[in-house]
């Protein structure tokens, strides 16, 4: 899977073998790209999403992607792009992020066009019975989030044109992401305090402790119970940033009830791939997303 940031047309377009949307990165098949979709208005801003859909597939399932970035950078051009070269309809989003709005903000909008994504499907032509959502670090922690709220009122919120439309999804897949932000800290090398402490206190006002109530509203850990959706996590064993033990909380949950998770421990596997060889990325882990995508929203 290759993922990496760019920018592409702003218009319906046909991407051919040889055709780059991303800098650098080709598709292996024709791929229909759909830019800057609006899904809701906040504040006179508009929130937009772009939709990657396969040629050739009949009805495709669908993901949506939810990008890092510490909860205030990185944009919606940071996709992969495997699961759509492999029949999987893959919808990116923008949404507001620390430097503009506080938790609980971003899943507010995140929820906002899911439902949008459900209402249109007929439109846009992919499936909205079964949808998935994943992402990477902040943008992880948000999709586990979001996974394990279904039908949770005060992470609802109440943007866009389609509030009766169901927000819940029906798997989730969660890189490095976050699961506890009471615990984070703690379990976080001095470096991993010097980048989360100041991400936290802009994602919530202030650090966890001191706002302990928001700060467990906004772990994913917080909300399991025994109607959450299949899990897949992927974190490396030497992230410096990410403490893994977030990811082991999060399967340890999902496992005291007998739910459905899998957690992939990427050895020597830092926060991300970066320019070198591939680890979370790589051909072996690409087929098991898909193949987990394929057996939880593709039936």
């Amino acid at each position: 899977m290759t993922h990496r940031s760019g920018s592409a047309c702003r218009r319906w377009c046909a991407v051919i073998v040889a055709a780059v949307v991303f800098p650098s990165v080709a598709f292996a098949q024709n791929v229909r790209v759909q830019k800057d979709i609006v899904y809701a208005k906040v504040d006179g801003t508009s929130l937009a999403l772009d939709l990657y859909m396969p040629a050739g597939v009949d009805s495709p399932p669908l993901v949506v992607w939810i990008h890092g970035g510490r909860w205030m950078n990185g944009d919606k051009s940071d996709v992969p792009t495997d699961f759509v070269e492999r029949g999987i309809a893959t919808a990116s989003l923008d949404f507001r992020q620390s430097k503009q709005a506080r938790f609980p903000a971003m899943v507010h909008d995140i929820k906002a066009a899911i439902r949008f994504l459900r209402a249109k499907a007929s439109a846009y032509g992919y499936r909205a019975d079964r949808i998935a959502i994943g992402g990477t670090s902040s943008g992880a922690h948000l999709a586990t989030l979001v996974g394990v709220t279904n039908g949770n009122k005060a992470l609802e919120g109440n943007l866009g044109d389609h509030l009766g439309t169901s927000s819940n999804v029906q798997a989730i897949l969660s890189y490095y992401g976050a699961s506890n932000l009471m615990t984070i800290l703690a379990q976080s090398t001095p470096y991993g305090v010097g980048v989360r402490k100041p991400a936290l206190e802009a994602l919530l006002g202030a650090t966890p402790d001191q706002t302990r109530e928001l700060a467990t509203l906004a772990s994913p850990v917080a909300h399991v119970d025994r109607s959450d959706p299949p899990l897949l996590l992927l974190h490396g064993d030497q992230d410096p940033q990410m403490p893994i033990n977030q990811s082991h909380e999060m399967q340890g949950a999902y496992e005291a009830l007998g739910l459905d998770v899998f957690f992939d421990v990427v050895h020597g596997g830092v926060h991300g791939d970066g320019d070198g060889e591939p680890k979370f990325f790589s051909k072996s882990r690409n087929d098991r997303a898909v193949a987990f995508l394929k057996r939880t929203i593709g039936k």
